[in-house]
């Protein structure tokens, strides 16, 4: 069997030396203040030398978007030093680093946060709270966050971005006809619930260039009824295509459900149908641990790269036993 896993694939500017990406997890080690600690250096410098890119965890934009009272943050300056030891520990492994910036949104962490914020007032669930609807000063506001986010992790010296658009966040909310409701420019079609994912986009390329390497994850489907469906995220990302050098394929996170069942590959069908819409580097995710598996994706051409997530959570040596392994 070829083994397409080894192949080189181009994200943007960068090139990677093989298929199989770490996915991005959280790990509940931060301090109180969001600051990355040397449990982190060590957890991402560990995975490091097998994959051919490192996605950290989700990181807050806003200290009124973190997502726990343990996660990681880059809305001040002072986060950049700590988020840098990370990078230079990956990049000894010779692995480049991307970091996925995020903004919880209705799902921020209630006690953290000064003020709720989505795009409709409407609660995820009862601990969470009811949101308050964002003005336009508050989406002005999260956007310039979102682009002194970009600034930051240029200084830390990510190799790339991916933007956290999935899972019930934030961008995930506008996106999505069952947590927006707004009347506004910002809500109703699709091409008005996708506008301030491409004003975020615009901010942060404003930071960083054409050329640094810039990708988006999405949840494909909110497995509800009148939530968005993967035909209509993929139509969404027609419209992002132009900002975008790579697309990372989930799903669900939006209400508080779950697939009936996840086997082997669950989510493959989403990237497969959204590798149809774009010309994008299709990134899939979701149980897929054999390289025989892997293999067959990439050769069918139903997605170009190979997240893996919780196994390498369970062992830091899971890709290099993968690729071992036909």
């Amino acid at each position: 069997m070829s083994t397409y896993v080894h192949n080189p694939i181009q994200i943007g500017s960068l090139t990677l030396r093989n298929r199989i990406i770490m996915a991005p997890m959280q790990q509940n080690q931060g301090t109180a203040e969001a600051f990355a600690t040397d449990y982190h250096v060590r957890h991402y410098a560990d995975r490091a030398e097998d994959v051919s890119l490192v996605i950290i965890e989700s990181t807050g934009v806003s200290p009124n978007g973190r997502l726990f009272p343990d996660d990681i943050g880059i809305f001040t300056d002072q986060h950049v030093e700590p988020l840098r030891r990370i990078v230079e520990a990956v990049h000894q492994k010779g692995t480049p680093v991307f970091i996925q910036l995020t903004h919880g949104g209705r799902k921020s962490w209630p006690s953290l946060t000064s003020k709720l914020m989505g795009p409709s007032a409407i609660a995820y669930d009862e601990e969470y709270g009811v949101p308050l609807a964002m003005s336009l000063d508050d989406i002005r506001t999260e956007t310039e966050r979102y682009r002194l986010a970009a600034r930051r992790s240029l200084e830390a010296g990510f190799d790339g971005i991916e933007l956290h658009a999935a899972h019930g966040h934030l961008l995930h909310q506008f996106l999505s006809p069952l947590s927006n409701m707004r009347k506004d420019h910002y809500g109703g079609s699709l091409e008005n619930r996708v506008r301030i994912l491409n004003e975020v986009l615009e901010a942060i390329r404003a930071e960083v260039g054409p050329d640094y390497p810039v990708q988006l994850r999405v949840s494909a489907s909110d497995f509800a009824e009148g939530g968005l469906t993967p035909v209509e995220v993929a139509t969404a990302l027609t419209y992002l295509e132009s900002k975008l050098d790579a697309v990372h394929v989930s799903s669900g996170g939006l209400v508080p459900n779950a697939p009936l069942a996840t086997p082997e590959g669950y989510q493959l069908p989403y990237a497969s149908l959204i590798k149809q819409y774009v010309k994008l580097p299709v990134i899939a995710v979701g149980n897929i641990r054999t390289q025989a598996f892997a293999n067959f994706i990439l050769a069918d051409q139903l997605a170009d790269a190979i997240a893996i997530g919780r196994p390498l959570m369970e062992d830091a040596r899971f890709v290099e036993k993968m690729l071992l392994h036909a």
